[in-house]
């Protein structure tokens, strides 16, 4: 990173880091919204964890060996047993939760995007677009500093006022073309489609798409068909050259505000129209980093007023947890600028806290406040937990706390054993420049795996313009190719972006398996307590069939070329999932596995189902 220092003595560098640094706030919300999209995602595939990860599930490790790239490494391989993968879903959500709180934050960064990794490849049949996403995002984040700000890193550090409240690095210039790329390039794929131009049906084929749509999207479908053609070209249009404006030169904050408001908001039509799990509040969490400056400082003038500068609060100085304590509630309360003194610096505040065994609390116009009651006052300063401050006020709260503070105060050397591992720790938030020439070297092959993706795909591979050859000449070049295996290793592939692209699927339809017994009869798998049916299914029966995303993603990948590679192995799972259920009381011989399709027509046409029986499976 840059410093103040050298920042006077090249000019055009701090013209570069005033309109194009990201705030350290920012970064914190980054940090804070990324550990939860882990934390939920996490939290959403934990029930399936025998099903997805281990050896009695749907891809056992023997399957997935065979055909796992070279490169591609997975600690989850390591055992194929249910109790090791929650292990690692536990290590996981416990560098989740980390990264939330902002704890070691760059060791829980990097931890946190290994593991994620490992648990993509463990079973690559359930990734989705925003798998491809969130590897990328965490990737960048391992060299930002994401925890010089509202985290405990900063809570416990002595020299916190010298931490920069902006930063510009070769990591935050690396992280902004990449958010441009995720949208560009996905835009340039889909525009190879006449289906999202100059046709525009692109949504409407979107809505149209049964394993996707949720009952709102649906529902937009009774809308006249140029309301679509609308919403599909703003689309395009957004992806196209809405990245861009984060590098206005004139009016950078505004520009950038509105940047961000905006995919904030396209992104929150997504997810009410879209079954797409993690992927619109993920893509939201990583436009909060490109929140300015100037529009936190607005929100500070406008929540901190006398009472929140003239806060002073007071704790003992024998005290270490009290310390650690006062200090981690001044972060995350969000009143960075309240003064922390020791009691024993004055003789009246030390003979209070004394009496009233307790810490001190003083507001702007010098009244004391004590034990529970103090916390209250504090909370009700707060410019984001100020709405708590109603419940922390009643008779019956305080009762309690006042009584759970008292039995604190009392046992303070038990209670520190609980921040114990919390210790003060000094960092200067500053990017080493050796962090940032790296972060510009991965930059420079995140650029070569975008063109690559760009002249190898299918709708310029033939064509041979004087520009296409040469890019080819480039992005074929041995020298290229002798390092393609660190994107392979780091997960860098920039394949992901094609959400929609070239075009959104018209392979819908949905699955019946019927299951043959040993006597002849037929059995509905997916739903044991029904009668088999092949009508088409309530948009509420397929989420209560998938539950997440991941069996979502399956189950469409069944219907694709992987799935013959697939079909096998779900048969297996089938199988067992019988044999233990009923055991030789209604042994299963046989699976068939049917596909309705029902292919999405263009606007005006019929649509019409065609039963296919996909895949058959004996079972032994």
């Amino acid at each position: 990173m840059v410093t103040q220092k050298n920042l006077k003595k090249w000019g055009w560098l701090n013209s570069l880091s005033k309109r194009y640094g990201l705030d350290i706030r920012s970064l914190a919300l980054l940090r804070m919204g990324l550990g939860l999209v882990i934390l939920a995602d996490l939290f959403l595939r934990f029930p399936d964890l025998s099903s997805h990860y281990s050896d009695q599930g749907v891809l056992p490790r023997t399957a997935l060996i065979e055909s796992l790239d070279p490169w591609y490494w997975s600690i989850h391989l390591l055992s194929g047993q249910p109790f090791v993968q929650g292990l690692l879903f536990l290590a996981g959500a416990i560098f989740g939760l980390a990264m939330v709180v902002g704890y070691r934050t760059r060791l829980a960064t990097i931890a946190s995007w290994a593991l994620m990794v490992s648990l993509h490849h463990r079973n690559p049949a359930l990734l989705f677009a925003a798998d491809s996403v969130l590897r990328t995002v965490l990737f960048w984040a391992m060299f930002l500093p994401l925890g010089a700000a509202y985290s405990v890193d900063i809570a416990l550090n002595p020299k916190a006022d010298s931490v920069p409240k902006r930063i510009f690095s070769g990591a935050v210039i690396a992280f902004t073309i990449q958010q441009c790329f995720i949208y560009i390039m996905s835009a340039v794929f889909k525009s190879t489609s006449d289906i999202w131009f100059p046709d525009l049906t692109a949504v409407y084929y979107t809505l149209n798409f049964d394993q996707y749509v949720t009952p709102l999207g649906a529902w937009l479908l009774n809308l006249p068909l140029v309301v679509l053609q609308f919403f599909t070209l703003v689309t395009l249009i957004l992806e196209w050259v809405g990245p861009l404006f984060l590098f206005m030169p004139v009016k950078t904050n505004f520009f950038r505000t509105a940047t961000v408001i905006t995919f904030i908001l396209l992104h929150v039509g997504f997810g009410l129209t879209l079954n797409l799990g993690i992927f619109p509040f993920l893509s939201i969490v990583s436009w909060l980093a490109f929140i300015p400056s100037s529009v936190w400082e607005g929100w500070k003038k406008r929540f901190y007023g006398e009472p929140q500068a003239g806060l002073k609060i007071y704790y003992d100085a024998d005290c270490g947890f009290c310390k650690k304590v006062v200090y981690l509630l001044r972060v995350f309360l969000l009143l960075p600028d309240t003064p922390l003194q020791p009691a024993q610096s004055d003789v009246s505040i030390q003979e209070d806290m004394e009496r009233w065994n307790s810490w001190v609390v003083m507001d702007w116009q010098g009244n004391r406040y004590f034990k529970f009651e103090a916390i209250v006052y504090v909370v009700s300063l707060s410019p984001v937990f100020r709405i708590f401050t109603t419940i922390l006020g009643l008779p019956i709260i305080m009762k309690l706390g006042k009584r759970f503070y008292e039995a604190i105060a009392n046992n303070r050397q038990t209670a520190g054993i609980l921040t114990r591992p919390l210790l003060f720790r000094t960092f200067s938030g500053k990017t080493p420049l050796w962090q940032s020439i790296i972060s510009i070297l991965f930059l420079g092959l995140i650029f070569v795996l975008n063109l690559r993706g760009f002249t190898d795909h299918w709708y310029f591979v033939d064509q041979d313009t004087p520009t296409l050859r040469a890019l080819r000449r480039v992005t074929r070049s041995r020298s290229l190719q002798r390092i393609d295996w660190i994107g392979y290793l780091l997960r860098l592939d920039q394949n992901g972006w094609g959400i929609f692209a070239p075009s959104p699927p018209r392979d819908d339809g949905w699955h019946v398996i019927v299951g043959v017994l040993a006597d002849g009869r037929e059995v509905n798998l997916l739903h044991p307590d029904q009668p088999i049916s092949f009508d088409k299914p309530t948009l509420g029966d397929r989420q209560r069939l998938y539950g997440n995303m991941q069996w979502r993603t399956y189950y469409i990948n069944l219907n694709r070329n992987i799935g013959n590679q697939l079909y096998p192995y779900f048969g297996e799972y089938l199988c067992r999932q019988w044999q233990q259920q009923y055991g030789d009381s209604r042994p299963l011989e046989q699976i068939n596995f049917y596909f309705m399709e029902e292919r999405t027509v263009d606007p005006g046409e019929t649509i019409e189902v065609n039963q296919q029986l996909q895949f058959q499976f004996q079972c032994q």
